[in-house]
């Protein structure tokens, strides 16, 4: 099912009838499509749920795009990323025509699903600005991360679980809580793996969210288990690019004081109440899908 999505954004891209559109459209990594999986697994594959699918793709590859130039970043999955290719400027104005397109394509399906979707996109917007903010100094208000997370995250999860809810004529309310407590995890596990796994893995730089000032949970939760001189030594590296020790020392204190384990207990809390939630309105397929959220490598 998930290549008739992949057909369906390649339609959507041909209509607008410009080679170099294409061209760097198709050198964008595909990625897993989680929410298009997720789509069609709540809502079957029916045209309009095919074009939503593609659609919420075509946002999500747009705000990568913007990402990777906000954030400096040269690499995506592992390859070069559009921005370090063709430079900024084709990469923000190639994550333009993929919003708009979306948003023109989204007056096709329906009123709530639009709805749904460009409140989404909004909020996504606005979690992209708080991470920039929050970017510039150290931050310990736990909060005010997690506003951020599901504002720059979840939100798009979430409006995916929500609109094929609608397109399915099921309860949409329990659909968006799923696909929040999905996207929540998602973004916990992805802030651990920047911890946890290797450069190779990650296919960026280990560590990469603390050197670019982004101060995850787990960093959050570092900071309330160190004594004071503990709590200085953090702050004072925030931001930094970190030597070999520096970095030793970061993954050595989280280790002895349990901090990923205690990270990804609370993503994997949200994932079984997503899972359990889902059961009792008879969806034990998607239990997969938010399995395969917290169970990743990369």
């Amino acid at each position: 099912m998930l290549n008739s999505v992949e057909r369906k954004i390649e339609q959507f891209i041909a209509e607008l009838n410009d080679k170099e559109v294409l061209g760097l459209y198709a050198k964008l990594p595909q990625g897993k499509r989680l929410r298009a999986k997720l789509i069609l697994k709540i809502a079957g594959n029916g045209l309009p749920v095919v074009k939503t699918a593609a659609i919420v793709e075509m946002i999500h590859a747009a705000s990568l795009l913007h990402d990777d130039v906000i954030d400096d970043a040269y690499t995506r999955r592992s390859k070069p990323s559009l921005n370090a290719l063709y430079g900024n400027k084709r990469a923000i104005m190639l994550g333009d025509i993929l919003y708009s397109k979306g948003f023109f394509e989204l007056n096709n399906i329906s009123p709530v699903v639009a709805k749904i979707v460009s409140n989404a996109v909004t909020q996504l917007s606005l979690g992209e600005l708080k991470d920039v903010s929050l970017s510039k100094t150290f931050n310990t208000d736990k909060a005010i991360y997690l506003e951020m997370i599901y504002q720059k995250t979840a939100s798009l999860i979430e409006a995916s679980a929500g609109a094929a809810a609608v397109l399915a004529g099921k309860p949409k309310e329990a659909y968006m809580t799923y696909g929040r407590n999905l996207g929540m995890a998602f973004q916990m596990i992805d802030d651990l793996l920047d911890i946890t796994q290797d450069t190779a893995t990650l296919g960026k730089p280990a560590l990469h969210d603390f050197v670019e000032g982004k101060t995850t949970l787990p960093y959050i939760y570092l900071y309330e288990a160190l004594d004071e001189k503990g709590q200085q030594k953090l702050a004072s590296l925030h931001g930094k690019v970190l030597t070999a020790d520096e970095q030793n020392w970061i993954k050595t204190e989280m280790e002895e004081r349990q901090v990923l384990m205690k990270c990804y207990a609370q993503a994997k809390e949200l994932i079984e109440e997503a899972v359990e939630l889902m059961n009792s309105h008879g969806e034990e397929a998607l239990s997969d899908i938010a399995m395969e959220m917290i169970e990743r490598e990369f």
